[in-house]
């Protein structure tokens, strides 16, 4: 069966110093029903934007295994700034496009984010009022900048309600050494890591060379699972 087409829209964020909007692409599963099937909101890491191969790669598997899903740019991005903007405004975006996700389908709502866009995710369901979410996905969860374990991102992590899972290579370096990473979701209340030998931090394998979309797609299974099994818990 062929992949229905993507939907590309704008989706209005209330930041503080006034409204924005950002640019964002519904792709529904070609073989579930718009309005019952789990969704996979996706947001893009802090260098490259939502149509990145990685994403592309990543977003086509899940729905190829019947998940909704639904990029989505963060407003630093949109306004052609290269550095990522204050963390409140990344956490007002999430919130904004879950909303606009819900209006989407029936079905549960899971939220996913590469590096950056992750730990954004997880600060916002860390934070009052939450995110309304069944569950978080982060790829390449950045634990801490490479070489500084000293100044680990996790002092949140234990206010997430939801469950989360941490796709996380063993050779990314802002996750060394990896028994930080273990120490910090051994803290959650419901996290589980899933390791991806060998993998760097967007899952690059030395000695293996693949196109990104290819490394990306390989890892939407881990993220396909956790969603399914949250899904049957809602």
């Amino acid at each position: 069966m062929t992949e229905s087409a993507e939907e590309r829209f704008p989706i209005p964020v209330p930041l503080p110093a006034g409204g924005v909007e950002v640019s964002a692409v519904f792709g529904p599963a070609p073989a579930a029903p718009v309005e019952d099937a789990p969704l996979v909101v996706i947001a893009h890491g802090a260098g490259a934007g939502m149509d990145h191969p990685f994403l592309l790669g990543f977003a086509a598997a899940l729905r190829a295994d019947g998940l909704h899903t639904l990029r989505f740019t963060f407003p630093y991005l949109e306004a052609g700034r290269r550095m990522p903007g204050p963390a409140a405004h990344a956490i007002v975006t999430w919130r904004a496009v879950v909303a606009e996700a819900r209006r989407r389908t029936r079905g549960p709502v899971f939220g996913c984010g590469k590096s950056y866009g992750g730990r954004m995710a997880s600060m916002a369901a860390a934070e009052e009022p939450g995110l309304d979410v069944a569950g978080l996905a982060y790829l390449g969860y950045p634990l801490h900048p490479p070489g500084k374990p000293e100044k680990p991102r996790i002092e949140h992590l234990p206010a997430v309600r939801q469950p989360q899972l941490f796709v996380e290579g063993t050779n990314d370096p802002f996750v060394q050494p990896l028994a930080q990473l273990e120490d910090a979701v051994a803290s959650c209340r419901d996290a589980r890591i899933a390791w991806v030998d060998g993998g760097g931090h967007s899952f690059e394998v030395k000695g293996r060379k693949r196109p990104p979309a290819e490394v990306g797609a390989g890892i939407a299974p881990l993220v396909a699972e956790f969603v399914r099994i949250g899904a049957a818990g809602v």
